[in-house]
């Protein structure tokens, strides 16, 4: 005969997680109010049962187990543990006193304060409101046509060194600044020459906001700010052509001052010695999103010795600026600050450059290489003639794709021997050489290396490394390389070093993927050690620093405040005035929320600073200490930074609780205080 039983508090309940059994009891699950299995046991969520009646959970049974451990024990041993693996479970299941001690574990380690390599903060600037399209009474702009054609879909301007040109490597419009006459930076720019190029299948570029349409809500800006910046921004096409205006879309930086662009104005700072980063400028509102960006700075200068130039579609609009403009279809363009104009010369598909010296180095599609003496070229200047001269072609007639140029220091017995490392199209990467005594016969090849099979996209010659990088997930070679008297060795030659990859995925909302400002290197002086930052996902708050001459991790970048990094930036800054000042390497961090973040990148590459992160001294409690210090306590929220033991006592009406053995201390000293001011 079936005896049935009624269900009661101490029922056994069987769970079937990820396909293992546990058992226990009803009051084990449901002594924490409010969580999963509160609900699931009364039915207010669906359930599952397996083939013996048992409920399915569809979770990890490993760290299920650690959970049940602790609603039977309220205890955890955290030393095999991760601990945001465990708190996510925790969050699924409700376990809420678990999650409070987890969450201040975790704070153990992260703080919003940053890391020892986090250096400083900007915080969002106010954005600038648009202005009327009929006013164009600004003083100190000028926007200026540039040739283009169908192939230009993201003109670049980058100048991340005094001279012309830049060495960041580019496949579309790129602009480089050079340095210009004294010209006031409130004289007014007009074009004077208007060309204008049919632009076929050239897509389309969203229009610019104005005050008739709402914008989306956006997560960082809704987090961070409480005004609605739609009032002010919308779009003509709806959400899908919306831009968010406070995304740092690009930084670039020369000697002490640094640019930011945001899709509709740009935003410039200064490095003082006493005061740190000061802002100096804020761009008027700009109808067209903001594509590429370019500042050349005079050192030790004032906001008057700055020049910036901005590009978007095919318009270049500059502030007191000398600017030489190259686009992939085959056109070199130089405004003259002076002249106040454009001169434009016609040469073959451009695909690459890079500068060393006074010379600007293009690589092109034909297989040549090209140069321009920028020391010569605007004295010499007759017949609409830029003086491009052709100084090498590719054995293969390959496009050049990458180019990378090394002098040795120049001695006074001879000339500086010149190196130049390309990369080509089909994945080969040749080193030519041109000795002093050899300039009338052009450079000479002296090495080819085959192992790339895809499109080679980087290359760079330093001192005492060739590293490359092909379109393959980024696959990176190096080399290891020795001199005598600064140049190359044949003996023992080039050495193979490392083979790694530099995985970062790009995303499909164009608003989002931004070439321009995530170019992951390499970063640094030939003399010095360079480096690679690597973003593996369009949407994350954390940058990769490795080495570019064995790919080791130096570090990693993690966002404060946990805003997603939309842009990064690595450079030198000078160093100040005072003695023994040292310039420092910096990573600055463009964030979705429009703050910039700024990290030392000098001390995570000072190699005490690895060995001391090596040795990790013990400082505070650990987390497994700290989870034994907090036993005997229930964790609350609090009007503090931090949690405080529960019951808090601001908030307490009633006052702490005291010993008996101390109310008659106290009662004699308040009955002391009275006698004294009695007898005063």
């Amino acid at each position: 005969m079936a005896v049935f039983h009624t269900l009661n508090i101490g029922d056994i309940i069987h769970l079937n997680v990820g396909g293992t059994r546990f058992s226990t009891s009803r009051q084990t699950l449901t002594w924490i109010p409010d969580s999963f299995f509160t609900a699931l046991l009364s039915n207010r969520i669906t359930s599952r049962r397996d083939e013996t009646g048992a409920l399915f959970i569809d979770r990890d049974p490993k760290i299920f187990s650690i959970i049940l451990n602790y609603l039977r024990t309220r205890d955890i041993d955290l030393k095999n543990v991760d601990i945001r693996t465990l708190k996510h479970e925790a969050e699924y299941y409700g376990i809420t006193p678990l999650i409070k001690r987890l969450l201040l574990c975790e704070d153990l380690t992260h703080s919003s304060c940053g890391n020892v390599l986090f250096y400083g903060y900007l915080p969002p600037p106010s954005i600038p409101l648009q202005e009327p399209a009929l006013v164009s009474s600004t003083s100190d702009v000028g926007t200026h046509s540039k040739a283009t054609s169908s192939s230009i879909s993201r003109p670049e301007a980058s100048a991340s060194s005094a001279q012309p040109g830049s060495s960041n490597q580019t496949s579309n419009i790129t602009s480089g600044v050079q340095n210009p006459k004294s010209t006031p930076i409130n004289h007014t720019r007009n074009s004077s020459l208007d060309h204008r190029l049919s632009q076929r299948s050239v897509h389309s570029r969203n229009p610019s906001l104005d005050f008739r349409h709402a914008r989306n809500n956006s997560a960082d800006l809704n987090k961070f700010f409480k005004n609605d910046v739609g009032l002010v921004f919308g779009s003509h096409q709806g959400a899908s052509g919306w831009v968010d205006p406070l995304r740092v879309q690009i930084i670039k930086a020369h000697h002490n001052w640094i640019v930011i662009a945001y899709a509709h104005f740009i935003t410039c700072y200064r490095l003082k010695d006493s005061s740190g980063w000061q802002h100096a400028f804020t761009s008027p509102h700009v109808e067209a999103i903001i594509e590429r960006i370019a500042i050349n700075a005079k050192m030790g200068s004032s906001a008057d010795g700055k020049m910036v130039a901005i590009s978007y579609g095919s318009q270049i609009r500059l502030w007191s600026v000398q600017l030489v403009a190259l686009s992939p279809t085959g056109k070199i363009g130089v405004w003259h600050a002076m002249s106040q104009h454009w001169q434009i010369q016609d040469v073959v598909s451009i695909s690459s450059f890079d500068t060393a010296g006074s010379f600007l180095l293009l690589g092109c599609n034909n297989g040549s290489i090209y140069y321009i003496d920028m020391q010569k070229f605007p004295l010499r200047m007759k017949d609409n003639d830029l003086l491009v001269t052709e100084l090498y072609r590719d054995p293969n007639v390959d496009p050049i794709t990458a180019i990378s140029v090394y002098l040795t220091p120049k001695t006074s017995l001879c000339g500086n021997w010149i190196e130049i490392a390309y990369g080509t199209k089909s994945g080969i990467v040749r080193i030519i050489v041109q000795h002093p005594e050899t300039v009338g016969h052009g450079p000479q090849l002296f090495q080819t290396f085959t192992v790339h099979q895809s499109s080679v996209t980087k290359v760079r010659l330093s001192e005492k490394y060739l590293v490359s990088v092909c379109s393959e997930y980024n696959h990176g070679r190096s080399w290891a390389l020795t001199r005598f008297r600064g140049m190359i060795s044949t003996q023992p030659g080039f050495t193979p070093e490392a083979s790694f990859k530099i995985v970062s995925l790009d995303s499909v909302d164009s608003s989002i993927n931004n070439d321009a400002g995530n170019d992951f290197g390499p970063f640094g002086e030939q003399d010095d050690e360079q480096v690679f930052v690597q973003k593996v996902v369009p949407e994350t708050d954390q940058l990769f620093v490795r080495l570019a001459s064995n790919g080791k991790r130096v570090c990693v970048i993690q966002s404060v405040d946990g805003s997603s990094i939309s842009s990064f930036c690595v450079h030198e800054c000078d160093g100040s005035s005072r003695s023994g000042s040292r310039p420092r390497r910096f990573i600055f961090t463009g964030h979705a929320n429009g703050a910039i973040q700024m990290w030392d990148l000098t001390t995570g590459l000072d190699p005490s600073f690895e060995a001391h992160q090596a040795k990790n001294f013990p400082g505070g409690p650990t987390p497994d200490e700290l989870w034994k210090l907090l036993d005997q306590c229930d964790l609350s929220n609090s009007h503090c930074s931090t949690p405080c033991i529960s019951p808090c006592p601001s908030v307490v009406s009633s006052g702490p609780k005291i010993k008996s053995s101390n109310v008659q201390f106290l009662n004699q000293l308040q009955n002391s205080e009275q006698s004294s001011s009695l007898s005063q």
